[in-house]
């Protein structure tokens, strides 16, 4: 007790030794995550594709942008229901893989191939990230770390996928349902509406067939285009979507055909724009159509002219209908539709119309109570 120091020395012997034990493990651990990061660094295509998918993905905001899903909970969401599907998916390589279906059918029957590089999520954004950036194929190659043909099989084969599974969901709702949530705008005015509609065209590459040049050839967009019609509820959600035409086709022939007719009951209420002639359809159905009235002739100036009672209801209808241009503009903001569309996604663009409609629907309602 008398040589207090010498304890001292022996206490903090100890303590370094302890400390000199503590960083040595400390180093090991160190060494272990560098040689960890030193393997992810290597592969540079795996990091570039988690860096990215991190990146579109961190927030609601990133994930509306880049994918056209307002929240990641409802990306989270649709990829879970389509996961859950179809565990075992085929993809398409060919007309002949598509009459081979035991890959699904059989359970733990592995797929023939070379291994796949991109998991089913990694696959679901690429997909997604295609409708609505519409990048070229060789760039999302190159995010992704895969082929150019690669990417183009994985889209075509969730294209399909999706349009399966979301086919069944986009539907025309009953008239209580459409009544339930119609908005105030449409209660004073037009109470009985169920639906509005409009033609929408896309632009395509132009075809080598003569024929079907003439056929695709829009005079009023003066271009080569598909034509599609679509109908919206009151408060703004694609209740309709018929399949594509040539951009030479007329609205009243589409609407005749495309089995949007199939769909109206006694006693509901459509509306439209002046072009489109399909009032005695209608009638044949004991439906009722709304469009702004016609010029009516005169006596003075150029002939034709429109009442004061006709002018109000004109701005009226114009005031509600304004929600179907609005409801198409949110469907062309996938670039996929509003680019000049390539002709080797002719098989899968009505999939693909479907499905961008279908995930507009997502988004919240255009008309506010």
């Amino acid at each position: 007790m008398d040589h207090g120091y010498c304890m001292s020395n022996e206490k903090g012997y100890e303590q370094t030794s302890h400390e000199v034990n503590t960083q040595t493990d400390l180093n090991m651990t160190d060494i272990d995550d560098l040689l960890d990061m030193k393997e992810r660094l290597a592969d540079k295509d795996n990091l570039l594709r988690d860096l990215f998918i991190e990146k579109i993905t961190k927030s609601d905001e990133s994930v509306m942008k880049y994918m056209g899903v307002p929240t990641k909970q409802a990306l989270n969401g649709f990829f879970g229901i389509l996961d859950k599907a179809s565990p075992n998916l085929k993809y398409w390589s060919g007309q002949k893989s598509a009459r081979d279906t035991s890959y699904q059918n059989t359970p733990g029957m592995k797929k023939s191939g070379p291994q796949r590089k991109l998991s089913r999520y990694q696959e679901f954004i690429l997909t997604l990230l295609r409708l609505r950036m519409a990048l070229c194929t060789f760039l999302i190659a190159d995010i992704f770390g895969i082929s150019n043909s690669r990417v183009s099989q994985v889209c075509i084969t969730w294209i399909n996928f999706m349009y399966g599974i979301v086919l069944p969901l986009l539907r025309w709702p009953s008239s209580k349902a459409v009544k339930k949530f119609m908005p105030r705008c449409f209660k004073l005015t037009y109470p009985d509406t169920i639906c509005i509609i409009d033609c929408t065209e896309i632009f395509i590459s132009k075809p080598k067939n003569p024929t079907a040049q003439s056929q695709t050839y829009s005079n009023y967009k003066h271009h080569n285009t598909y034509k599609a019609l679509v109908g919206i509820t009151p408060s703004g959600a694609f209740s309709f979507v018929s399949k594509l035409w040539g951009g030479n086709t007329s609205d009243r022939y589409i609407t005749k055909e495309c089995g949007f007719l199939d769909q109206v009951r006694p006693g509901d209420q459509i509306m439209a724009d002046r072009g489109f002639m399909i009032r005695d359809l209608l009638l044949e159905r004991r439906a009722k159509f709304v469009i702004p009235p016609f010029t009516k002739a005169c006596k003075w100036g150029k002939g034709k002219r429109l009442t004061s009672a006709d002018i109000i209801k004109t701005k009226n209808i114009a005031r509600l209908r304004i929600h179907v241009e609005r409801a198409i503009e949110r469907l062309k903001n996938f670039r996929i539709l509003s680019n000049t569309m390539p002709l080797n996604l002719k098989p899968v663009a009505n999939q693909v119309l479907l499905i961008c409609a279908f995930m507009s629907n997502f988004q919240k309602p255009l008309v506010k109570n």
